[in-house]
């Protein structure tokens, strides 16, 4: 089996929607509602989500990953720099824990048929090391930690066990909720020492 993560260019934006809408309908997924506003979806798409997606694709730092197996695209996942994600860097409900510049991961998706087969270990230590290449002192992920299996309607924020096997810790909580669970402030390093 071989994985490669790669950004979501504009060449690549077809593999990230076969990913999380694959029938390219307009009112579902474009993974755009944890991440902007919806005058900037606007500004963006011209009204247009999946527009507004493929716009984001050519940014400087590019809205995030998408795994592949054996050169299928099989997952994405959400991420940037904090400060450019507008949602996450106004919430009121999930606050910076200091003042260091981190990544954040936004969002987990692994495409249907592909799911509990592996996918979310490479595809996050693909979105870390996207983020080392551009100069991140730390990526942050703001998942639940549940006592069994999760809703599937809330399970793009992952899970405290997905993210302490690629090697995350908790450095805080949030007072904001998916699926009823509290979620968590986790955090890994890429500092040298």
């Amino acid at each position: 089996m071989a994985w490669e993560v790669h950004p979501v260019t504009p060449d690549r934006f077809e593999d990230f929607a076969d990913v999380v809408n694959r029938t390219r309908r307009p009112s579902h997924c474009w993974c755009l509602s944890h991440r902007l506003s919806s005058a900037e979806i606007e500004t963006l798409g011209g009204g247009s989500r999946e527009r507004a997606a493929r716009r984001l694709c050519e940014r400087e730092d590019p809205p995030g990953v998408v795994a592949y197996r054996d050169g299928v695209p099989v997952g994405w996942c959400s991420t940037g720099p904090r400060a450019e994600i507008t949602r996450l860097a106004r919430s009121r409900l999930i606050r910076p824990v200091d003042d260091l510049p981190v990544w954040s991961i936004v969002c987990v998706v692994v495409r249907a048929g592909h799911r509990r087969q592996g996918v979310t270990a490479p595809l996050i230590e693909g979105a870390v090391q996207h983020a080392a290449s551009r100069g991140a002192p730390a990526v942050e992920a703001h998942p639940v930690d549940p006592p069994g299996r999760m809703d599937l309607t809330t399970a793009f924020v992952g899970t405290r066990a997905m993210f302490e096997r690629a090697g995350f810790a908790v450095v805080g909580t949030t007072d904001a909720v998916a699926g009823g669970l509290p979620r968590l402030v986790m955090r890994r390093d890429l500092r040298a020492g």
